[in-house]
């Protein structure tokens, strides 16, 4: 928290506006529209497929996630309880906001990065697949979804409401089932392998032993 007045202290001295939580909103949205974009264009990046979960099982994760983004970003969602603000709306928050969703994004980008052609958006083993162990992926096996998750918990700070946060739980769970899929996948192609990897990383979070 007093990092956050500084860093408003540092704007008003510089003469930098901050912008009210609603337009800071806003502006996270155009973030995460930009990040969309980059990655659909990283997407091409992909080696093909040799095994992937079934589509009913893909669905066990999407419909949470799909729910979960509904909650947070509909705002006619704000059925009784559901739309009551507990998150206050001033100048740290909003700053607070946009630095998680910002730098999640871009976490996120770089895991992608160091993930390489491995890459999908299904639960997939991909031919001539690698088990990648550099970049975040030193830490966290599944870095990615630590940067969306990061950038989400940003994101819920500036809509602030009861439903966003209820919509960030479905998201997390809907991460945490398919990230539990893709170690299964994994440990069935790369066995000890991948087991000795796991004993030194987190699943969203940073394990540094």
């Amino acid at each position: 928290m007093q990092l956050l007045i500084a860093l408003t202290n540092v704007f008003s001295i510089a003469g930098i506006a901050i912008p009210s939580t609603a337009d800071a909103f806003q502006v996270s949205s155009k973030i995460w529209f930009v990040w969309c974009i980059v990655w659909l264009l990283m997407a091409a990046w992909s080696k093909p497929s040799k095994r992937r979960e079934f589509p009913w099982q893909r669905l066990e994760h999407i419909i949470p996630m799909v729910f979960g983004f509904f909650l947070i970003y509909n705002h006619r969602a704000e059925w009784g309880l559901l739309g009551d603000r507990i998150v206050p709306q001033n100048d740290a928050v909003a700053i607070a906001g946009l630095l998680l969703t910002a730098g999640g994004l871009i976490f996120a980008v770089w895991a992608r990065i160091a993930l390489g052609a491995n890459w999908s958006g299904t639960v997939t083993i991909k031919s001539g697949h690698n088990l990648i162990r550099r970049g975040p992926y030193k830490w966290i096996r599944h870095p990615i979804y630590t940067g969306l998750l990061l950038s989400m918990v940003g994101t819920v700070m500036l809509e602030g409401e009861v439903r966003s946060f209820i919509g960030f739980v479905l998201v997390l769970l809907a991460l945490y089932r398919k990230a539990k899929r893709e170690e299964r996948f994994l440990f069935e192609e790369f066995g000890d392998g991948f087991a000795e990897h796991a004993k030194h990383t987190g699943m969203f979070l940073p394990r540094f032993s």
